[in-house]
Order: C-alpha cells, then structure tokens, then sequence
C-alpha cells in the first residue's frame, strides 16, 4: 500500500487551484491501489489533495495538528474541513492546546514517519513560517524520503 503524505500551500487564486487540482489528478490517476493520503485538510493545496485521493479511491488519514485547528482556518475552508474529515479512515489528533506553528510542523513530522513519500504543492520559496511548506520539504529529504514538487506552470500564491 502506497503511502502519501501531502504538504501544500494555503490560500491559492482560484486558476492556480484549477491547475494545482489537475496536476493531483494525473499524478494520482497514475497509481496503483490502494494507497492513503495524509493531510491536514488545511485550507488550499490540502483540501485539494484530499478530495482527489478520495476520487481515485484511495483512503484518507487525516492529522489534525492542534485542538482548536478547524477554528484557525479561514471560514470559507471550514465547509470542506466539514465535509471531509468525516470521510478519513483515521483521524489523529497531535497533543497540542493551540494550533501554531510548531504543531504544524509536529503534525508534519508526524505524518512523514508514516508515508513512503511526500507530495508538495509548492512554490519553492522558503517557508513564511515554522511548519510551512519548504520545512516540511526538506525535513523530508533529509530523510531520504522520495519528494514530488507540483507547482504546475502559471501557478502563483495570494
């Protein structure tokens, strides 16, 4: 069984979403069953992720970094946060009282030991904070583990 975890930017302009969900979508259709993604269901490249695994029958495992996390996201993204956790294999709750920025990467770290390889929707710029995207890249590779960067032409972060 393939495992993936999934590490992604927040907050992506709608075209960059467009070409980001058809990136996850040939690269998943490409794989073999059955298979689990991790993520945090953050708002974005998560969610995104998410729902394409689900998609291609694949399950999820979701890790959620913090109590409180599903109120730190926009309210826009608590809809899908809804929607999907229920639909999680497992649900691991990480033993932090506040989501910021060293659950994330906990939670991170946390769903590397578990996976056999990362996605990253990521712009290849340095993370904005502890946690982000380029931290969780390359504290994978400094575990050797197998990194597939999406961050298909066009694309741009807000």
């Amino acid at each position: 069984m393939a495992r993936i975890a999934f590490t992604g930017h927040r907050g992506l302009p709608h075209d960059t979403a467009v070409r980001v969900r058809r990136a996850l979508r040939a690269v998943l259709a490409g794989r073999d069953l059955p298979l689990v993604g991790l993520s945090c269901l953050a708002e974005g490249a998560d969610q995104l992720f998410a729902r394409e695994v689900l998609r291609v029958g694949g399950d999820l495992d979701v890790v959620v970094p913090a109590a409180g996390y599903r109120e730190s996201l926009p309210r826009a993204a608590r809809a899908a946060y809804d929607d999907l956790l229920p639909l999680a294999r497992h649900v691991h709750l990480m033993p932090f009282g506040r989501p910021e920025p060293v659950a994330y990467m906990a939670a991170a770290v946390f769903m590397l030991e578990r996976a056999d390889e990362l996605f990253a929707v990521w712009d290849g710029l340095p993370a904005r904070g502890l946690g982000g995207t380029a931290d969780v890249v390359a504290h994978a590779r400094e575990q050797d583990m197998r990194v597939l960067v999406l961050w298909p032409p066009g694309s741009r972060r807000n």
